[in-house]
């Protein structure tokens, strides 16, 4: 308070760095529930996921995906011919990402009643964060919190070439607006799949996926990548394992490509998609006796573990504990809600955290996977029965894949899931709700599936099971 009792304007409640989803639902809550609070940004309102990340990738994905789905109907298959319409999918993606334009973000931040402060935050001791700006830096303070909400940012590994060479990271890739002839993407996770197939989708003629490993899609199931691997064959997308670049160099026709097995070939875009890390570099971590560069390791409550005083929080990717949107807004209204004074624990992040990969096949998956359950001690075993042994399967049109659950033999409950096929990203809340619920699979199997559905699945599963 300054002199007279007057509130001083850059003191907070709470202190928000980063207006992405995250950081957006930490400030809405605390807002909400009565508490002063400041989100600073450098960049738009909405941060990674609104603008280069979920709603473009998505949408970039979306047209080919509806042409896939007519073709694997036989009375609609006739009617598709070509590739999708990139100028209007550009369209549609510039719409979706408001032309990067965060007006109505930052109109959604003041409206929860936070301030927006614009610029690029960095602690400078405990509760304090300074804020530079054109009239002079601003010095924040906060009474009770500071949540760290910065998110995370591509990994360009140090091959040699890469920076004299034009290249793509995840960012370029979803914010192009031209079909290159031939494409490169170095990776097997997440966005290297995606992008691979958006852009087969869009029409780039020849599409080659680099992987370092033997398969895509580490972190699943095995058998989820192995069926993706297929479905791209078949689409004409090169997939090559256990490959790595060797170099890069820019010729007059693109880029060329040098690989450890001494082949090399040219391409005319390349994307690097090899991970990400932590925003953690440049707002002060050091003032306090963290380490930049590296997530900030967080208990359940999100607090910062390795800060005493219990006024650091972090959530999101910048904690390094699941680096998917939803559980970064999932661990910022449990981390509100602790800081407003209530019992919260984020505990779904050790024991079911939901993620699709939405290619063609989708890949949805939450909980542990088979190796990982055995690997707790778990007395763990597997259902699993092909897509189509469901009617929906193929009522929708030749729905091909695979369901498979995991199951704690010892407390007879689900705790874990993988679908792959179209459209299984519908079918993963209700195995989330499984796992988190502990529904036993005696009970489980009162749950009866409408037919003819996709979710008759359920029923295959559970006649597995001998029931």
């Amino acid at each position: 308070m300054t002199a007279g009792g007057a509130q001083d304007t850059d003191t907070f409640d709470v202190i928000v760095l980063g207006a992405g989803p995250a950081g957006e639902n930490v400030a809405g809550r605390t807002a909400a529930g009565g508490l002063r609070t400041a989100v600073v940004e450098s960049e738009l309102v909405g941060g990674e996921c609104s603008y280069w990340a979920c709603i473009p990738s998505k949408t970039l994905l979306r047209p080919g995906a509806v042409l896939a789905a007519a073709r694997r109907v036989r009375g609609a298959a006739g009617a598709v011919t070509g590739f999708a319409d990139a100028k209007a999918t550009f369209e549609q993606r510039d719409a979706a990402v408001s032309h990067y334009d965060d007006t109505g973000g930052a109109d959604w931040v003041r409206g929860t009643g936070s301030e927006l402060v614009r610029g690029h935050g960095r602690i400078v001791d405990e509760r304090r964060v300074e804020v530079p700006g054109e009239q002079g830096s601003r010095l924040l303070t906060a009474r009770r919190a500071v949540v760290v909400a910065t998110g995370s940012s591509a990994v360009i590994p140090p091959i040699p070439g890469v920076d004299t060479v034009d290249h793509w990271d995840s960012r370029k890739a979803t914010s192009h607006s031209q079909v290159p002839g031939r494409l490169a993407i170095v990776g097997g996770g997440v966005v290297a799949v995606e992008m691979a197939q958006a852009w087969k989708w869009l029409g780039v003629a020849e599409v080659v996926l680099l992987v370092r490993g033997s398969r895509l899609l580490e972190r699943e199931e095995p058998f989820a990548g192995e069926e993706l691997a297929a479905a791209f064959a078949e689409q004409g997308i090169d997939v090559r394992f256990n490959v790595s670049v060797n170099s890069l160099r820019a010729v007059d026709t693109g880029t060329e490509i040098a690989l450890n097995d001494g082949s090399s070939f040219v391409a005319d875009e390349f994307l690097v998609a090899t991970g990400r890390r932590p925003n953690t570099v440049g707002i002060g971590l050091d003032s306090i006796g963290l380490e930049a560069g590296k997530p900030i390791k967080v208990d359940d409550h999100l607090r910062a573990v390795d800060v005493s005083g219990s006024w650091l929080y972090a959530v999101g990717d910048v904690n390094g504990r699941s680096l998917l949107t939803h559980m970064g807004k999932y661990q910022a209204r449990a981390c509100a809600d602790v800081i407003l004074g209530k019992d919260a624990t984020a505990w779904a992040d050790s024991n079911a955290v939901p993620a699709v990969v939405f290619t063609d096949p989708q890949v949805a998956s939450v909980g542990l996977r088979l190796a990982a359950a055995k690997d707790k001690g778990i007395n763990a075993r597997q259902l699993k029965v092909p897509l189509d042994s469901a009617a929906g399967a193929s009522v929708n049109g030749d729905q091909k894949g695979t369901a498979q659950v995991v199951v704690d033999d010892e407390r007879r409950v689900i705790i874990g899931a993988t679908f792959t096929g179209p459209d299984v990203a519908e079918l993963l809340h209700s195995a989330t709700i499984a796992i988190v619920g502990e529904v036993p699979l005696e009970r489980l199997w009162h749950a009866v599936p409408s037919f003819p559905t996709l979710s008759e699945v359920w029923l295959r599963l559970l006649e597995a099971d001998g029931f």
